[in-house]
């Protein structure tokens, strides 16, 4: 598919009036207002009947007593990004972005995406989770160090953290259960990452990702200056058409629809290793899909656009 297939080929009226829904209550709320901004001032310039929406406890009587004709989801995390806000949508009868209720719960569950992987033969690191400091030192046990503790229901890599010991272990478990009941402990795997966003059934240009921190964190992710992307990615191209495939193959396994973003990992082996996928990615000015578009040749108000368009072939 081009880039000009990718496009948007609907005039701004066939949109109507939009709800960008931003912010919410997650731990991602600030990035979440970052990028529901940029997406909001993205439609408004394009000549789209758009306004926002701080996702609050008002929100339902504002999606009563508004005239939406489609919402535009730009929350990241718990209460936007795991199939509540799809649900909600869909019982008012208002088409949305992204990925239906299943697929948007499924990928915000990160230890039953990769069972779903696992079950299909798709590669994914080797986990454990922990409840307790005895589940930490079996996983020491199983799994061997380096390790990296992460929430299984966070995204932005909160509450994340590597870890080489089991004294670091067992805190690193303890933090993360701040932020979420489930926590996952994964084997590390040393090498380059990549992300890969999906968009209306393309994959995109895959993007390598370079940073001076133990891992790509929050920090690195949003705030640093010093993280590196390379598009190309580096790849020859037999192995990128391997990642490219992975992607498409990970990506149908959960039902992403609209578009998506998924990490993988590479060993030292050449072998791919998929972490997870976001179906609601970032839209700030540090994001990866803007970045990723650009290279296959959309700006950042075609790809909103697109996105949108999506929105109404799937949904009506």
């Amino acid at each position: 598919m081009s880039a000009e297939n990718l496009k948007s080929q609907y005039p701004v009226s066939a949109f109507g009036r939009v709800a960008v829904l931003f912010g919410g209550k997650s731990a991602e709320r600030e990035v979440s207002l970052k990028s529901g901004n940029a997406v909001l001032q993205a439609l408004l310039s394009a000549g789209v009947d758009a306004f926002g929406i701080d996702v609050g406890t008002d929100l339902l009587q504002r999606l009563n007593s508004e005239k939406i004709d489609r919402a535009f989801i730009v929350l990241h995390g718990r209460g936007g990004e795991d199939g509540a806000m799809q649900g909600l949508l869909e019982c008012a009868g208002i088409p949305y972005t992204g990925s239906g209720i299943l697929a948007s719960a499924l990928a915000m569950d990160k230890l039953r995406t990769k069972q779903v992987w696992q079950s299909l033969g798709l590669s994914t690191p080797r986990h454990a989770v922990l409840a307790s400091a005895a589940d930490c030192e079996a996983a020491a046990l199983d799994l061997g160090f380096p390790l990296i503790v992460k929430p299984a229901h966070e995204g932005s890599s909160i509450g994340m953290a590597k870890v080489g010991d089991l004294q670091a272990l067992i805190a690193a478990w303890q933090d993360a259960s701040g932020y979420d009941s489930q926590v996952l402990v994964e084997q590390w795997i040393a090498g380059p990452e990549f992300t890969i966003a999906v968009l209306r059934g393309q994959v995109l240009p895959p993007i390598a990702l370079g940073t001076p921190h133990s891992f790509y964190d929050y920090d690195a992710k949003y705030l640093a200056n010093d993280t590196q992307y390379r598009i190309p990615c580096g790849l020859d191209a037999d192995k990128e058409a391997e990642l490219v495939e992975l992607t498409a193959r990970a990506c149908e396994a959960v039902g992403i629809q609209g578009w998506a973003r998924a990490d993988v990992m590479q060993d030292g082996n050449g072998r791919f290793w998929l972490l997870e996928v976001n179906t609601v990615p970032g839209m700030t000015d540090h994001s990866l899909v803007p970045m990723a578009a650009k290279a296959a040749g959309l700006d950042f108000q075609q790809l909103v656009l697109a996105i949108l368009a999506d929105s109404l072939e799937a949904r009506g």
